[in-house]
């Protein structure tokens, strides 16, 4: 297993090779790091990444606002911030920017695994790039968010005001200057406010 690092001032990966670990190792390995972002792909590779910037994070708030009190007032599912973990079927451990997950889906967890990272892929995701991603591989990722069993994605690269639809079983749908995007299927009702998320601070 490899783990990679972001480095601070370059913000190139950094490369390194630990033992593989099992789920609950690599969760104990994850609270070992509390400050950093910790994910792990489906290779095995162990990604830990830098606090995002001031920008980033006013985003990232921005987005997971609108989903989370679009879903109290929908009721239908939760919504979970980026600190949320998933290992999803590639045994890929991925955290998004913002998701939801049906409250049936939700139901069928322990208590032990609610409290740890689920072994389920949420059914919408939205991954938000940061000035350090590259974009095709945030939109790798997006693919396997839907190869893996997200019904819908939307990535968003608040540098250029555009955003990407993903569905299972499509091409990705390339939006410029989108005001807002509507959600369909799992989260349909759901409308999100782009104008913060496109704006500077």
């Amino acid at each position: 297993m490899q783990l990679i690092v972001n480095d601070v001032e370059t913000q190139s990966p950094v490369i390194l090779h630990p033992p593989a670990m099992t789920d609950d190792e690599f969760y104990a390995f994850c609270r070992r790091y509390p400050d950093f972002r910790v994910e792990r792909t489906a290779r095995g590779e162990i990604v830990i990444m830098p606090p995002t910037g001031l920008e980033t994070g006013f985003r990232n708030n921005d987005l997971c606002r609108q989903l989370g009190n679009w879903a109290v007032r929908d009721g239908r599912g939760k919504a979970f911030d980026s600190n949320t973990e998933f290992i999803l079927p590639s045994g890929a451990a991925y955290a998004p920017d913002a998701s939801w997950v049906a409250n049936a889906r939700i139901a069928k967890l322990t208590p032990n695994q609610k409290r740890k990272f689920p072994r389920l892929c949420p059914d919408f995701v939205i991954e938000l790039t940061s000035p350090s991603d590259r974009l095709r591989a945030v939109q790798r990722k997006m693919g396997e968010w839907i190869d893996n069993g997200a019904q819908l994605g939307w990535l968003l690269h608040a540098d250029r005001r555009t955003a990407y639809i993903y569905r299972p079983g499509k091409d990705p749908e390339k939006l410029v200057e989108p005001a807002r995007l509507e959600g369909e299927g799992p989260v349909s009702g759901f409308v999100l406010d782009l104008s913060q998320i496109w704006s500077n601070l």
